[in-house]
């Protein structure tokens, strides 16, 4: 069946700012600048309400944003690079007038459709989440979209500064919002309460220097915020979300306990067990020369294995990149052990996760992408199923969807705990019709019975 594009329209963009508030300058850490100039991290949230009117939801979001913005002021300000500045930092300056811009839209989208899990058209989603302003010298650290749709619900787009925030910070700064939102004036809980103490990162190697290095040599030799071209998506790109239930990650658990030599230094976390199958149905649905290369990555939140650790509230990035950026595709698409062998791999790598690797796994990436030849299959996870999005409760009950809209622009993967609350997990992906279909069948075919 075809679906003819809903339309959105905007009906205005309001400035929300913090109530009377001092300025703030929060200077990046090395942990901000690894993400400098990588593309920002689009959420969205959908919401079914269908008697809820557009006037009453207005009003509460903006003044709830004002009133949690009191306690996350970087978020109302810039981020700002003066050619007379070593490094970039996070300015809120009341006198300047600097505030969250909120689009507040109205579309005639179907949000059931929207919210399911079938194959949609990605760039339908675009229109869901707000551009962020980004110049040479400056750049918005974070822009909402609220979209209306009468007698259904609606949607909140959460567009966020990558060198600003990570997952973490996101996820505690929406649950603050709707915490402020739901239960009005109620003072915010502890664990929604940033810690903007950045004193507490220390860097010993002088990691923060040599990644403004790599920048600066990235952009002419010039200070810039400018960010890494997006390339354009496709309208034969298609959004599609998988689940694996807790009995499935359970029994593929169970098989690699069976069939792998590794034994007791494996990590057979929920997020291992995962990720190793998506890459497996992910490389063996592209198939190919088993002698290619594969690039594949993710994110790891080092609050807690720095040492002294950094407050589970600590507000900014705390996250460190991890990897193979040339695995060999061969031991993944061999029948039947490629799965294990991917869990073999990816187990390796989490376990190497530790401050003496910090310097390493953030500089390796700038001489990788050099040395990349086009078309190599790259694989990296955004989001994760630890961050409890779903949790956002506004007072109208828990989004039925999350989306991580951009991931269509480096097909990479998204994960988030069940929506359900059954504990399995939630992958997004964007792929070509071909590759979903061929995705989808391996994806079912490996949870039948062996």
């Amino acid at each position: 069946m075809v679906h003819s594009s809903p339309t959105v329209n905007i009906l205005e963009v309001v400035r929300v700012s913090p109530p009377p508030s001092d300025s703030i300058t929060l200077p990046l850490t090395f942990f901000d600048l690894g993400w400098l100039k990588l593309h920002p991290v689009d959420r969205l949230l959908f919401y079914r309400v269908p008697d809820l009117s557009r006037s009453v939801l207005i009003s509460k979001l903006k003044s709830s944003l004002s009133a949690t913005l009191h306690h996350y002021l970087p978020l109302a300000g810039r981020l700002v690079w003066n050619p007379t500045d070593t490094k970039p930092s996070i300015v809120y300056s009341p006198d300047e007038k600097d505030a969250v811009y909120v689009t507040v839209a109205e579309s005639n989208g179907d949000i059931t459709r929207l919210t399911g899990n079938e194959p949609r058209t990605a760039t339908e989603f675009h229109p869901l989440v707000p551009e962020l302003p980004v110049s040479d010298e400056s750049a918005r650290a974070l822009a909402v979209q609220i979209t209306f749709f009468p007698n259904q619900g609606f949607s909140l787009g959460v567009t966020a500064h990558h060198a600003v925030l990570d997952g973490k910070t996101t996820a505690m700064f929406l649950k603050a919002w709707a915490h402020n939102c739901k239960q009005e004036q109620d003072p915010l809980p502890h664990d929604l309460t940033p810690s903007m103490d950045r004193t507490v990162v220390r860097d010993p190697t002088g990691l923060e220097t040599k990644l403004l290095n790599r920048w600066m040599s990235a952009s002419n030799n010039k200070p810039s915020l400018k960010l890494f071209p997006s390339k354009e998506i496709g309208a034969d790109i298609v959004r599609v979300t998988y689940r694996l239930t807790r009995e499935n990650i359970q029994k593929l658990r169970e098989r690699v306990e069976t069939e792998s030599k590794a034994g007791a230094e494996l990590r057979l976390s929920t997020f291992v067990i995962t990720y190793a199958y998506v890459i497996t149905c992910l490389v063996k649905a592209r198939g190919g020369d088993p002698t290619r290369r594969v690039c594949i990555g993710f994110a790891s939140d080092f609050r807690s294995r720095l040492n002294p650790p950094l407050p589970p509230t600590y507000f900014g990035n705390c996250i460190v990149g991890a990897g193979d950026f040339d695995a060999k595709a061969e031991p993944i698409l061999e029948e039947g052990e490629g799965f294990v062998s991917a869990v073999e791999s990816l187990s390796g790598w989490v376990n190497g996760l530790c401050p003496e690797n910090i310097e390493k796994n953030m500089l390796s990436p700038f001489e990788a992408f050099k040395r990349m030849e086009p078309g190599r299959q790259m694989i990296s996870v955004a989001g994760s199923s630890r961050l409890g999005i779903y949790g956002s409760d506004f007072g109208w009950g828990k989004p039925v969807k999350v989306e991580i809209v951009t991931i269509d622009k480096d097909m990479s993967v998204s994960l988030s705990e069940s929506g359900d609350g059954t504990g399995g997990v939630e992958i997004g992906l964007c792929l070509t019709k071909d590759d979903v279909e061929r995705f989808g069948s391996l994806f079912s075919r490996g949870l039948k019975p062996q």
